[in-house]
């Protein structure tokens, strides 16, 4: 009987090892994103060139990712058309790529609420020093409200979308 839960134990190591290392499609050298598309409830960024589709990737969002970003803290990801206004390379999250959240309509509802609407909203990579975790960042909604990638996945976007690049996130 020990010997079958070692074993069992064992192949589930394997298999988690296996699961964060193996390659995943790339973005065609030299690719330009120039449109952007996030699907909360699938949990997918989808990065487009002149209308053809060429990646999707699987993203984790904020902690409360249900409904549109309110109020600084809410833990929401905001949901409407903004635009990449940022790109830093030193983020505290390996790379970064910012969303110009809030917009007008969002400062608006925000005040009626008596709130502070909140910002740095981002697309970025894992907290620096544990980009070990890779792909099991994608296991549990766990940011402030951002949309996270493992590092390598930020990378291919932050060189391939420019300033200025639409995105649109929908529920």
């Amino acid at each position: 009987m020990k010997k079958v839960i070692f074993f069992t134990i064992l192949l589930f190591l394997l298999g988690v090892v296996i699961y964060n290392s193996y390659p995943e499609k790339k973005l065609p050298a030299n690719a330009e994103i120039d449109y952007i598309l996030v699907k909360k409830s699938d949990r997918q960024l989808l990065a487009y060139s002149k209308q053809k589709l060429l990646k999707t990737y699987q993203i984790s969002l904020g902690d409360s990712p249900i409904g549109h970003k309110e109020y600084e803290g809410d833990e929401k990801t905001p949901e409407g058309g903004y635009t990449i206004n940022a790109k830093n390379p030193n983020s505290g999250y390996h790379k970064n790529l910012g969303v110009s959240y809030p917009n007008t309509k969002d400062i608006e509802k925000a005040k009626l609420l008596g709130k502070d609407p909140g910002g740095d909203i981002k697309i970025h990579g894992i907290r620096n020093h544990i980009g070990f975790i890779g792909k099991f960042q994608r296991l549990f909604d766990w940011t402030n409200g951002c949309m996270a990638l493992t590092n390598a996945e930020v990378d291919e976007l932050y060189y391939a979308v420019k300033i200025g690049t639409k995105i649109d996130i929908r529920p």
